[in-house]
């Protein structure tokens, strides 16, 4: 799980008056699958605001938009994690349309924060565990 792909399928609210996806829409898209990155690995964030006081934000963001994406495209969100740090996490996500057209691509730097005083704090170590099985699942994989 090196990579999570998750698809979005382009709605009419999502195109600008030109009939493509509307530049800021790429990063909605880019949240959505960074979400349910998580959610697949049984991480909630709601319930992690909750029970162990942190969240995640994005701190940064630097995004080259390449060809447009229109009404009722099928796309896909290519993500993987570029690094991580004690209280962050660097996302490298792509943009593609079916047969591997990029149209957007991202690298998202994700700051953990407590979500009382909204300053930065340490990755739940719940979440570092999950991201720690993933490597080891790489690592297993490359050596077959």
């Amino acid at each position: 799980m090196n990579e999570f792909v998750w698809p979005i399928r382009v709605y009419y609210e999502d195109t600008d008056s030109g009939g493509v996806v509307y530049y800021a829409n790429y990063l909605k898209f880019m949240e959505r699958a960074r979400t349910e990155w998580l959610r697949c690995l049984g991480v909630e964030q709601d319930d992690l605001a909750v029970r162990v006081n942190a969240l995640f934000a994005v701190r940064a963001a630097d995004v080259e938009f390449l060809r447009p994406g229109r009404f009722n495209d099928l796309l896909y969100v290519h993500s993987r994690i570029a690094r991580r740090g004690r209280a962050s996490l660097v996302f490298e996500q792509n943009v593609v349309r079916a047969g591997d057209e990029l149209l957007c691509a991202g690298r998202i730097k994700i700051a953990c924060l407590d979500a009382v005083a909204w300053r930065p704090r340490a990755i739940p170590e719940e979440v570092l565990n999950k991201l720690n099985e993933i490597a080891v699942e790489e690592m297993v994989d490359s050596e077959d």
